[in-house]
């Protein structure tokens, strides 16, 4: 019973984590079921469990699923001990306005992570492979990036060895590729995304450390590839860099002395 019992735990996590990686717009039931696993009618069952919960929304003109308000409630109550946006916040919007490029506040869960803030730049064309709620695997994206590069060498080969990230992200995500841009990152500071997700939009992200000093978030910037050239990516590399050391110290003060 207790295998059984953390099993639909486990299920209602990955149903309520599929919903939010669709927002604003949703996710029908049949497209839910094909990236969770489940069968249309076990998805089904489990979507009006949580509707009847508050923790999912359905609207029945589109026939889609969206989080529910019960969820808004508790992430309000968690807020104030996990999230960071309001202490990142500033620098996040200097960095987008320093660099004209879309600036970006992302959180590890787990070996995921997590889009938590956007901020647009100045510069006309924009890359829209990240947003808000938008969820990569560690090693993806140059947020995800930044942060397996300063974890520990026997977590990122333990890490590497069972996701094998090549098989949906493609070759440029083998674990020997994935090594070489960690080694990188590493001597540089700051990671970069060289098209690998999307073509021609690149993305650059520097690592946010928490109080036992292991990386927990990271800021990054995207754009088209002409504003990533060789020349100009050290000081962009070194404005993404101050600005995570800004929030990893202000991050260290306690909450009530914070200006």
């Amino acid at each position: 019973m207790a295998v059984q019992g953390a099993q639909v735990i486990s299920r209602v996590g990955l149903v309520l984590r599929i919903v939010s990686e669709h927002a604003p717009r949703g996710i029908t039931t049949a497209e839910l079921a094909r990236q969770s696993g489940l069968t249309r009618p076990t998805a089904h069952r489990m979507l009006v469990s949580l509707a009847a919960e508050g923790f999912v929304d359905h609207d029945s003109v589109l026939g889609r699923w969206l989080l529910g308000p019960e969820l808004y409630l508790m992430g309000s109550i968690a807020a104030a001990r996990y999230d960071v946006t309001e202490v990142a916040a500033p620098s996040v919007v200097s960095l987008a306005r320093e660099t004209g490029e879309s600036a970006f506040l992302s959180a590890r869960r787990g070996h995921e992570t997590v889009c938590l803030m956007r901020e647009e730049g100045s510069f006309p064309l924009r890359s829209f492979v990240l947003y808000e709620g938008v969820r990569f695997p560690l090693g993806v994206a140059s947020a995800g990036l930044a942060i397996l590069s300063y974890m520990s060498d026997d977590d990122v080969a333990e890490y590497l060895d069972r996701r094998p990230l090549h098989q949906e992200w493609g070759e440029g995500h083998s674990k020997s590729a994935i090594s070489q841009r960690i080694d990188k990152t590493r001597r540089l500071g700051w990671a970069l995304n060289p098209g690998l997700i999307l073509e021609g939009s690149f993305g650059m992200g520097a690592a946010i450390f928490d109080a036992a000093g292991k990386p927990a978030w990271a800021l990054s910037i995207t754009g088209v590839e002409s504003r990533y050239g060789q020349d100009h990516q050290p000081e962009l590399g070194r404005l993404l860099l101050h600005y995570a050391h800004q929030v990893t110290q202000q991050l260290r003060v306690p909450a009530g002395r914070r200006q």
